[in-house]
């Protein structure tokens, strides 16, 4: 708030025109979560097409940064799910 001059207890019918302008503009600025789930997307399947360790983990549902597989292996394929083409 202090990056457009703002008091934190404003209410938004309280703000000037420009105010409203001003904070639509660097909203509109910020990813939305479609775009960062594509771009999450797109990352996974460049890892995977250049058959890179990381990418091959990805491929299998199996952990990748590390973690232990030993006797947690279930869990680990549940909790590290994402979406994958």
């Amino acid at each position: 708030m202090s990056r457009f001059h703002l008091h934190n207890t404003i209410k938004v019918g309280e703000l000037t025109q420009t105010q409203v302008l001003d904070l639509t503009a660097h909203l509109d600025s910020m990813p939305i979560e479609n775009h960062l789930r594509r771009k999450m997307q797109q990352d996974i399947t460049r890892l995977r097409d250049t058959g890179t360790y990381r990418g091959r983990r990805h491929a299998m549902n199996l952990p990748v940064r590390g973690q232990n597989t030993r006797s947690q292996i279930k869990t680990a394929r549940k909790l590290n799910r994402v979406e994958r083409f």
